[in-house]
């Protein structure tokens, strides 16, 4: 899962790049509002972690952009205002969750992993579809209560899929989501991953949206 850390403090946005590191998450740092994207790429930018006071702005006007193009990547306050006014202007302008400085890097990951359960509409960390099992954390899958014993792209690719089950993710939207930080892959590698993962889960399980991408089954 990548994250998009928009911070200016330089020691802050180190240790944080490091945190999400170690627990499997990768990361792109901004330290200007100027530098943002004018809208968040859902298929590539899992959450955003967003400093409110920055050289050239405030996070408040990039999260009144996003939010008004319905932009529905999850957004998370990082800052050291701590009044209540700041918390309910953040929280009622669209963010998902709000953090005041200093925080444990520790709690702040698990806040997003909180928002990223949210989003995929899971309640815990072990998420169900049916007969399948995901543990993103872990990388661990199971079907049926048996263990899958799955390579990390194809791990990778169920949780692309597991991400909006139910509903065709696009193969373009795959390729970004496999490849957060380099160039997409390429068609052709996704049929093959499909095709390996449809073995181990079951075919029915994926399914083609032929000219668009793929679909994993919910239940």
């Amino acid at each position: 899962m990548h994250i998009l850390l928009i911070e200016d403090d330089l020691d802050l946005g180190r240790a944080l790049q490091a945190a999400l590191k170690v627990e499997g998450l990768s990361s792109e740092w901004l330290r200007r509002a100027a530098d943002a994207p004018a809208a968040v790429d859902p298929a590539v930018v899992d959450c955003v972690l967003l400093d409110l006071t920055l050289p050239d702005g405030s996070g408040f006007d990039l999260l009144a952009r996003w939010r008004a193009s319905n932009n529905p990547v999850p957004i998370i306050v990082i800052t050291a205002r701590g009044a209540v006014e700041d918390r309910l202007r953040g929280l009622d302008g669209g963010a998902d969750d709000f953090v005041i400085k200093p925080f444990a890097t520790a709690e702040l990951v698990s806040r997003i992993r909180a928002v990223l359960r949210r989003s995929a509409r899971q309640t815990s960390e072990r998420w169900t579809l049916g007969n399948l099992t995901i543990e993103p954390r872990s990388h661990r899958a199971a079907r049926a209560g048996e263990p899958l014993d799955l390579s990390p792209r194809e791990f990778q690719l169920l949780l692309a899929l597991a991400r909006d089950a139910g509903t065709v993710v696009p193969k373009g939207v795959i390729a970004q989501r496999l490849e957060p930080l380099g160039d997409p892959v390429d068609f052709a590698s996704i049929e093959v991953h499909v095709s390996n993962l449809r073995r181990k889960i079951g075919a029915q399980a994926i399914l083609t949206v032929r000219g668009v991408g793929y679909m994993l089954a919910s239940a």
